[in-house]
């Protein structure tokens, strides 16, 4: 290994969300611009206002024992069911003893086991019953998704939770990435999930008043990332797994590589709760950048945060100009693919990392869908309604959270 560290790169992608199964599904419907964002008619314990949602709509098989799938929450489901298919496309298995405790989990998630805590609730307060289930801990304990891993897979190395909000996922992947680059290990699933459509919940996000309202003429655009008359964003759910491993790993057994991690950013705003701050997500890209080694006319194309909330949008788009500097802020394919996925919030850098790999594959950068009407505080090149084709060797992913987390991600076609 150089001082510089050991090379990582991709060998499998799983996801699921409002846009389908599969990870393969969720780039073609970014690159389509098909929202996944419907009517939301689930029954809920109280009534709510939430009016439409990006949920997922097929049942799905987990593959999992009865015991395994009564003791865990639908987040832990939704975690084996991705990693499950990106450890499937990888190719690993049968790992020797030695390999399995070189072999870690790096999950993220914002809320862990909600379905699970809430349903607790109900049946303590709303419907007296004067005890919980004996399993209620270990649905709602926030790594019972990477205790669930561990479980199928047998990996025995490091296995990490990580629950920053919005970037929970984004921070996962890379630690994974840093833990790998540094020989803590040799490989590792990373990635996040989230699920938490209940009353308690849903309650509590209209509360926060950053959800869009609803287009009542089409409720699939709700979510406006960018656009002059956007209100906010639309609940998600959803799940996203990344296979990472050593470059040398990967080439020894002949993996199929889908791309490299080389470089990976985090900061503080430290200035508000809840308030986004340009300068400290400015500081993530720039780290971000600073390890990938590349200038920020290398990055073909960004997958923003883009929230559609006002402040966020402006925001963000003020700290790409401040890494990037003007001209290659301007320069830059930019979109945010909320619009069609929701806001899936802890696994929402996992969600949009698996679909920048895929348009960098690809050289196609997924277009921001429903940004009819330019902001002239945004005024990047913000892909409006489309598609493009764009030769690409460098990409970048943003996760801008709530606490004021930030992570930036920076991938690149193998050379």
């Amino acid at each position: 290994m150089s001082s510089a560290g050991k090379r990582v790169v991709v060998t499998g992608l799983g996801a699921v969300s409002g846009l389908g199964v599969g990870a393969v599904t969720q780039f073609q419907k970014a690159i389509e611009c098909v929202s996944g964002i419907s009517v939301f008619n689930t029954p809920t314990a109280i009534p709510v206002d939430l009016q439409c949602a990006a949920l997922i709509k097929q049942d799905l098989d987990y593959g999992l024992d009865s015991s395994s799938l009564g003791m865990f929450d639908k987040t832990a489901h939704l975690s084996w069911f991705v990693a499950h298919e990106a450890l499937k496309q990888s190719g690993i298995e049968n790992l020797s003893e030695s390999e399995l405790d070189a072999s870690g989990i790096f999950w993220g998630t914002g809320f862990g086991g909600s379905n699970t805590l809430d349903s607790a609730y109900q049946d303590i307060y709303l419907n007296n019953k004067g005890r919980a289930r004996p399993f209620t801990i270990i649905g709602v304990m926030a790594n019972g998704s990477a205790a669930l891993l561990a479980l199928q897979t047998g990996f025995t190395g490091p296995s990490l939770t990580y629950s920053t909000a919005c970037a929970s996922s984004s921070h996962a992947i890379g630690e994974a990435f840093r833990s790998i680059k540094y020989g803590f290990c040799e490989r590792a699933i990373a990635g996040g999930a989230e699920s938490l459509f209940n009353a308690g919940p849903i309650k509590a996000w209209e509360a926060l008043r950053t959800l869009a309202t609803p287009d009542m003429e089409d409720l699939s655009s709700s979510c406006k990332p960018f656009s002059k008359n956007r209100s906010g964003f639309i609940l998600g759910e959803g799940a996203a797994a990344l296979v990472l491993e050593s470059l040398e790993s990967a080439q020894k057994r002949g993996a199929k590589i889908l791309g490299e991690i080389v470089g990976y950013g985090t900061s503080t705003d430290a200035r508000h709760i809840t308030k986004p701050d340009s300068v400290g997500q400015a500081k993530a890209i720039k780290a971000a950048l600073l390890e990938a080694r590349v200038n920020s006319d290398q990055i073909a194309y960004i997958n923003a945060h883009g929230t559609a909330t006002q402040v966020g949008d402006i925001a963000e788009t003020n700290s790409i100009k401040s890494a990037f500097g003007l001209n290659a802020a301007k320069g830059v394919a930019i979109s945010s693919t909320k619009a069609i996925h929701g806001h899936t919030l802890g696994a929402a850098g996992a969600l949009e990392l698996v679909i920048t790999l895929q348009a960098l594959e690809n050289n196609i950068a997924p277009g921001t869908a429903f940004l009819q009407i330019a902001d002239p505080d945004c005024d990047l090149n913000y892909l409006p309604l489309k598609s493009i084709e764009k030769p690409m060797s460098f990409a970048m992913s943003n996760s801008f959270a709530f606490g004021g987390s930030n992570a930036s991600i920076v991938v690149a076609k193998l050379d």
